[in-house]
């Protein structure tokens, strides 16, 4: 009979890794991939927009992806990502990012939650155009969420921490995250990467401070990533060597109509407010790209970016801020379909100018 092997069991993260880069090796590389950074936007339920945008470029295997900057919605989009791509790559992700927003949705139960509370309290005003959101949200901001939920529970958090996997995503060596948040003392922000994307870091990049106690993390407090870098662009800039940024924005820049009662003035606020730092990252990247291009600059220490963006202005038309807090499948689903034929439109007119140059004309759009 022979002895007992002695040789010592590999940990399991390890061992997963080993399988992973084998597999890697073991698929040939595809000469049509084209390599770029993703950055997510975050908006709440509007970052269903989001999901079908990667579902589409998921799909369509043409695009390699860095790295991923996201905020908010758009952190739980990367993670998820990440995980499915470990998992089983583009339609593990493609599986995963569908489990997620069905699992929010299910658990959220933000549409019908609502319209029961006005059902019950308000049913017999009989106001058809009353929007059970926009009360959630102006209830909210009224209270206090240390007096409101001192046990601070929070259901997204148990979900986030049951369908990802964070020793995979941090284990994932070929793409690298971004996630900010916003420190609540110093106003600056936090961009976890590497080891330090956690479940607590993306619940910090997802904390709007009317809803969520802060999080709390190495002794600081942070609140939402989107007051400080929604998202931030500037960790592609020398921690990745594409230089193509598609960006995912689901926070509309343009409402034509003038907002004129209390409650469309907070909402429009709140948009600006959103898009403020990644306007003024779009400005620097247009400033360094003219340095560069009447040579001012030195190209050894900075470089060009190509921008490119997929918008969600036109699918978010009809639908006021306040229906971020809508997590009804319903719509989940109609902004999967609006994101998903915004990302094969933006494939189709622009797949080609990636790796040649930007789709996005900063000067005469932004400035």
């Amino acid at each position: 009979m022979s002895e007992p092997s002695h040789r010592p069991v590999e940990p399991r993260g390890r061992l997963r890794a080993i399988a992973d880069r084998v597999r890697r090796r073991i698929l040939p590389p595809r000469s049509n991939l084209k390599t770029i950074n993703l950055a997510l936007q975050g908006g709440g339920a509007h970052g269903a927009f989001t999901w079908g945008v990667l579902d589409a470029l998921l799909a369509d295997e043409r695009l390699d992806f860095e790295a991923i900057s996201g905020t908010s919605a758009g952190a739980m989009n990367a993670v998820v990502l990440a995980d499915g791509l470990m998992r089983g790559g583009a339609e593990g992700a493609r599986h995963r990012l569908g489990a997620f927003w069905r699992r929010v949705s299910r658990e959220g139960r933000g549409a019908s939650a609502a319209a029961e509370i006005v059902q019950n309290l308000m049913g017999f005003w009989h106001l058809p155009t009353f929007s059970p959101f926009v009360f959630a949200e102006e209830w909210a901001t009224l209270t206090s969420p240390y007096g409101r939920n001192p046990l601070n529970i929070n259901p997204l958090r148990d979900l986030v921490e049951r369908l990802i996997d964070f020793e995979r995503v941090r284990d994932n060596n070929g793409l690298r995250l971004f996630i900010s948040a916003t420190n609540v003392r110093t106003g600056k922000i936090r961009v976890f990467t590497g080891k330090e994307v956690t479940a607590d870091a993306v619940m910090a990049s997802a904390c709007l401070p009317y809803v969520f106690q802060a999080v709390e993390i190495d002794g600081e407090a942070y609140w939402d990533g989107g007051y400080s870098g929604n998202p931030a662009l500037f960790p592609f800039f020398e921690q990745t060597q594409s230089e193509d940024i598609l960006v995912v924005q689901v926070n509309p820049l343009r409402r034509d109509s003038l907002p004129r009662t209390a409650r469309e003035i907070m909402e429009r606020t709140s948009e600006i407010t959103f898009n403020a730092s990644l306007l003024r990252e779009f400005r620097a990247i247009d400033f360094v790209n003219r340095m560069m291009d009447e040579h001012r600059l030195d190209p050894r220490r900075y470089r060009r970016n190509r921008l490119h963006r997929i918008d969600a202005t036109k699918a978010l038309a009809n639908y006021t801020a306040s229906s971020r807090l809508d997590t009804s499948w319903h719509f989940f689903r109609e902004l999967h379909e609006a994101g998903r034929q915004a990302a094969q439109a933006w494939l189709a007119a622009n797949f080609d100018a990636v790796g040649e140059r930007a789709t996005v004309d900063l000067r005469g759009e932004f400035m």
